[in-house]
């Protein structure tokens, strides 16, 4: 058994909560800009004072309507500047936020409204409010429904609700409310039965924040920026989010992906938070551009000048040749990747999904260097970082300050600190399985190092064990495969079987410039080419790179092309992109058996 413990954080009191920030922010640097909002395509400075204004409004707005401390309060939204207003709003009424994804389903909606026992929910669009209408019969206990847009936007009703509350009656309120009460539940996204309710405290929240700052002093610094794109129903933004507010970095919103490298031009972000796929996506982009336009030898070049550069940081440093090569790629080519993400983005934190260890050198080569963490929903977002002090690619860092990590007898991760949840919500069987002699165990399986880094190689649930009897850990091939930008997603099978195999999808937006350069028909789907002996050439040497990294038993020995991507709406992946094996399971099960069969 091998642990090691961070250092103790800033002590939270019991006399504190998340509101306090607004107002300690609002009385100290009232002139601070606190947000930048769209509005009309255009960013519009919001201050410290302003924001701790329409916090209060509409906090008021929630009393009057008779929310009491510890009522749940529903939250479904894309990523905007209410989001984080009505989170704020909640807590200083006294209540409890219930976030809710946006693309979640009607009957996902009652679970979590029902479960929870909501006394009042706040719906973004017309459609949230059908999706809501559709199982309101249901929710007995669901007193009010707020709308953010429409005729009767919910910030401006309940404003006009709270007119006549005092301001003191509500500080008198949100002072009440102590470290230990509950702040929010957070419905995990649930790759197997339905989500449970994760409890976390303000203090636990409170916790994470302070580590974070410590974490990341040169990032979390007044006058940076961050521009939120993860859904707010997902802890790590959320967490990063209420960080910046914390450290009083300048927060910006966006939920259109789409739009995304434009808002970043516009907004030119100080460092961005993104789980892998999205580095992943960056990548793929810049690089199915490149040798779109004829590019495609620069940038290989470039690329793997980026990773040697990189890996010779963590030794000796590069010599003289590489730092010329590097230089002068850094022009033609880094310059303009970073250009991509605002020109001032110096960092990115990522959490999740491992990164890959290739993807990581890449970033830092490049300049943007991607700070892997590690975390689940149970333990507020982070319990290990890397940061830039402590660096080192290929593992997910250390723990963050107040948090102490050990490898368990069975090379399980288990974690212990105020960062780690209170229970799950009207599910005792599932806390005293999961929190036990003091220790969270998370379910992933990890090595530590003697320097207190911490590496993940699994999930316990997911271990493959084949027919032989050998254990195999799915994630890894299946990271190396997702790196591959043809590769969207990748499923490894084999459980019970003489060999692995793996399903995989094709990226739709790689694809066309694969089919470009290897003439295959414009209008070919992947359907059509699933057996072309170019495509599966292609996916054999992604296959080949990722066997390269394992034993001969681990190795994928089939594979077979799936003709449409895994989606979130045909149930097989969860909002934050993790797979649910089980339903991937049940979709395929001819393609499966065919692999063992054929």
């Amino acid at each position: 058994m091998r642990e090691y413990s961070a250092p103790a954080g800033p002590k939270v009191d019991q006399d504190e909560n998340l509101a306090d920030v607004v107002w300690a922010n609002a009385e100290r640097f009232g002139d601070v800009i606190s947000f930048r909002r769209q509005v009309d395509g255009s960013w519009l400075d919001v201050t410290a004072r302003e924001f701790a204004a329409q916090v209060l409004a509409v906090a008021k707005g929630l009393v009057a309507a008779g929310i009491e401390a510890g009522d749940r309060v529903g939250l479904m939204s894309k990523t905007r500047y209410e989001w984080t207003l009505f989170d704020f709003a909640i807590w200083a009424a006294g209540g409890v936020t219930v976030p809710i994804y946006e693309t979640s389903a009607a009957e996902q909606v009652h679970w979590i409204l029902s479960d929870s026992s909501a006394k009042a929910v706040i719906v973004e669009t017309a459609e949230h409010a059908a999706t809501l209408g559709g199982v309101r019969g249901r929710l007995g206990e669901l007193a009010h429904a707020w709308q953010i847009e429409g005729d009767s936007p919910a910030v401006e009703t309940l404003t006009a609700l709270g007119k006549d509350l005092s301001d003191d009656d509500l500080h008198n309120r949100r002072r009440s409310v102590p470290a230990d009460a509950l702040a929010t539940i957070v419905y995990t996204s649930g790759t197997t039965g339905r989500p449970k309710g994760v409890e976390l405290t303000h203090r636990n929240l409170l916790a994470e924040i302070r580590a974070d700052i410590a974490a990341f002093p040169q990032l979390m610094e007044q006058g940076n920026s961050l521009l939120v794109f993860l859904p707010l129903a997902h802890v790590l933004a959320r967490a990063i989010a209420v960080t910046a507010l914390s450290a009083r970095v300048t927060l910006g919103h966006t939920a259109d992906v789409k739009n995304l490298v434009a808002d970043l031009g516009t907004f030119r972000p100080t460092f961005v938070v993104a789980v892998p796929r999205v580095f992943e996506k960056v990548y793929n982009s810049a690089k199915q551009k490149a040798h779109g336009d004829g590019k495609g030898k620069i940038f290989d070049a470039a690329e793997a000048t980026a990773v040697a550069y990189s890996e010779a940081r963590d030794g000796s440093g590069p010599g003289l040749g590489l730092k010329v090569k590097h230089a002068v790629f850094d022009k033609l080519v880094y310059s303009k990747l970073r250009a991509a993400l605002g020109s001032r983005c110096v960092a990115a934190v990522s959490g999740g999904a491992p990164l890959g260890a290739r993807l990581a050198h890449f970033f830092r080569g490049i300049g943007v260097p991607v700070f892997e963490g590690y975390g689940l929903t149970e333990t507020s977002a982070a319990a290990n970082v890397n940061t830039q002090s402590a660096f080192k690619v290929g593992t997910v860092g250390r723990p963050v300050a107040g948090t102490s990590v050990r490898i368990a007898s069975d090379g399980e991760v288990l974690v212990s600190g105020d960062v780690v949840f209170r229970g799950y919500w009207n599910n005792a069987d599932a806390t005293a399985e999961s929190l036990r002699d003091g220790w969270f165990h998370t379910g992933d399986l990890g090595e530590l190092d003697d320097e207190g880094f911490l590496r993940i190689t699994g999930r316990k649930k997911e271990i493959i064990v084949t027919a032989g009897g050998k254990n195999v850990a799915p994630a890894g091939l299946e990271d190396t495969l997702r790196a591959n930008p043809l590769i969207s997603q990748a499923m490894v099978v084999g459980d019970q079987r003489p060999f692995i195999s793996a399903l995989v999808t094709i990226d739709e937006e790689f694809f066309p410039a694969w089919k470009s350069q290897n003439g295959k028909p414009e209008d070919a789907s992947v359907a059509d080419l699933a057996g072309d002996s170019d495509l599966r050439a292609a996916i054999q040497a992604a296959i080949d790179e990722a066997n390269g990294m394992v034993s001969h038993a681990e190795q994928i020995k089939k594979f077979t092309i799936l003709p449409k991507d895994f989606t979130e709406a045909g149930g097989e992946i969860t909002p934050s992109l993790k797979l649910k094996r089980n339903v991937v399971t049940k979709n395929y099960a001819t393609d499966i058996e065919t692999l063992y069969t054929a």
